[in-house]
């Protein structure tokens, strides 16, 4: 073989099931881009090519008129083909490509905010006591997957799968009776969760240096969301009602709460502070997000009605999620807006792509319609009330020397409060190495860092793994306190 092709190009008839052609295609350009042939290096005529290749000129030709279309040979009438200057510059990887210097890269304003946020939090793979996770391991998953099938059979093309309305009447029908919403099915947009509806909402509402209120601490979703969209987010503290605003004199454009369940305390917003938020709004002009995540599993007393039932201004976003009331990756998620922007977001939603596939959502409107949603919920409310009982006891057993726990009246996760003089990242990756994983509550504020606590889920794990746990929980944080605290938790 020509010394310009020895040890460069050597295709094989027996290569895999490889065409000679793909075969000779690939080695040739890998030999240009590696540098091997500099630019203007002239090859063998496609006769001599054949011939030394052992193949036939048809194959020989084909793939040097790929490649000089493609740009990697010049060729020209009687010469021989030529590498071309180009071919060193493609972006194809190869040591000629590593000899250039990279340019820098520059991503947009909206990028690098998100890249300086600290949410979401990396906690790797769920297990005991992770928060913010239902029990999939409880969910009729035999029930599910026959409303698919048949959802799949009748599945529709096209832009009818933008917001079944199947979809949006049930769940209308459901949010009305249970969470007291006032609203018209067309009102509702579905999306692929909670987090897209927050995050679609705050770039339709927000302007760059607009003022946002988040609650501090409050769920670290929101404010990536609303410093993406350019906002200036200033956390707002919490009282035992929920949101504290009273002497504040900025006024936000944008406010986000939980009233139902408070992210991360799990506190409750009564009706007299809801209708105070409404009209401080009101005379701010401000927009309000709902966030009601959680709010289908509530242990203790009636739970309050939605904040969206009770704003008659039309300055109310609610917010939701399947995630909670039955399984994580159901990942569906809804907004609720006001009538005359439901066309504007679903423009936006197209835009954005942001489009639930048709057969989830029927089946998801099935699953509601036939009442297997409302008879899983109540199912899941007892069995979570056990469990938050579970882990309230076996916490304040194990650990609560160094522990001051609250309760939620509702929901899948607790907060626990830690001493101040201990640092809660610490105590998480003391955890996280000891095989327990627990959220710690500081990166949940937004301005000054109110308290040290973890973050900590019951309704995805059951008694024997909330008992072990806890009681490593208890095992760490004795060590973490000294002997002071070894010697309380032994008393």
């Amino acid at each position: 073989m020509n010394e310009v092709l020895a040890g460069l190009v050597d295709v094989e008839r027996t290569d895999g099931g490889v065409t000679l052609t793909r075969q000779l295609y690939d080695q040739l350009r890998a030999t240009m881009l590696s540098g091997a042939w500099p630019p203007d290096h002239r090859l063998p005529s496609s006769r001599d090519l054949a011939r030394q290749l052992g193949v036939s000129r048809n194959t020989v030709s084909g793939v040097i008129d790929q490649l000089a279309m493609e740009g990697y040979l010049d060729v020209a009438q009687g010469r021989r083909p030529t590498v071309a200057a180009s071919a060193a510059t493609k972006l194809v990887g190869g040591n000629a490509v590593a000899r250039h210097a990279r340019k820098p890269r520059y991503t947009s304003r909206w990028a690098e905010r998100l890249r300086k946020a600290d949410w979401p939090f990396q906690e790797g793979p769920a297990r005991p006591l992770a928060p913010a996770h239902a029990d999939a391991r409880t969910f009729p998953h035999d029930v599910w997957a026959r409303c698919l099938r048949r959802a799949a059979r009748h599945a529709p093309r096209g832009a009818a799968a933008l917001n079944r309305m199947s979809l949006r009447a049930a769940l209308l029908r459901h949010l009305v009776e249970h969470r007291g919403v006032h609203a018209e099915a067309r009102q509702i947009i579905i999306l692929p969760s909670a987090q897209s509806a927050i995050e679609l909402t705050a770039r339709m509402l927000l302007n760059a240096g607009d003022i946002a209120w988040v609650e501090s601490p409050g769920y670290g979703g929101a404010r990536a969301a609303m410093e993406a969209a350019g906002a200036e987010v200033r956390g707002v503290p919490l009282d035992r009602n929920g949101l504290a605003w009273n002497g504040r004199r900025d006024r936000p454009r944008l406010i986000f709460v939980t009233p139902s369940h408070q992210h991360p305390t799990g506190r409750l917003m009564p009706i007299n502070r809801r209708r105070e938020l409404l009209r401080f709004a009101d005379e701010a002009g401000a927009t309000v997000i709902e966030d009601d995540y959680d709010s289908e599993i509530h242990y203790d007393g009636r739970p309050v009605a939605a904040l969206q039932g009770l704003d008659a201004t039309g300055r109310v976003f609610y917010v939701g999620t399947f995630s909670k009331s039955t399984f994580a990756d159901i990942r569906c998620g809804y907004v609720i807006v006001p009538p005359d922007l439901a066309e504007l977001f679903e423009t936006a939603q197209r835009h954005s792509g942001q489009i639930m596939p048709a057969p989830v959502q029927d089946a998801l409107a099935e699953f509601i319609d036939d009442g297997h949603f409302a008879a899983h919920i109540r199912k899941m409310t007892r069995i979570y009330r056990a469990r938050r009982d579970r882990l309230v006891q076996a916490l304040s057993a194990a650990a609560g020397a160094h522990l001051t726990l609250e309760p939620p009246a509702g929901g899948v996760q607790l907060l626990a409060h830690l001493d101040a003089r201990l640092d809660d990242r610490t105590v998480a990756a003391r955890l996280a190495a000891a095989g327990v994983t627990a959220r710690p509550l500081s990166p949940h504020f937004t301005g000054a860092i109110g308290g040290q606590g973890l973050f900590l889920g019951f309704a995805a794990w059951n008694e024997p793994e909330i008992d072990a746990a806890a009681a490593t929980i208890g095992r760490v944080l004795g060590d973490m306190s000294g002997p002071a605290g070894k010697r309380r938790r032994k008393a």
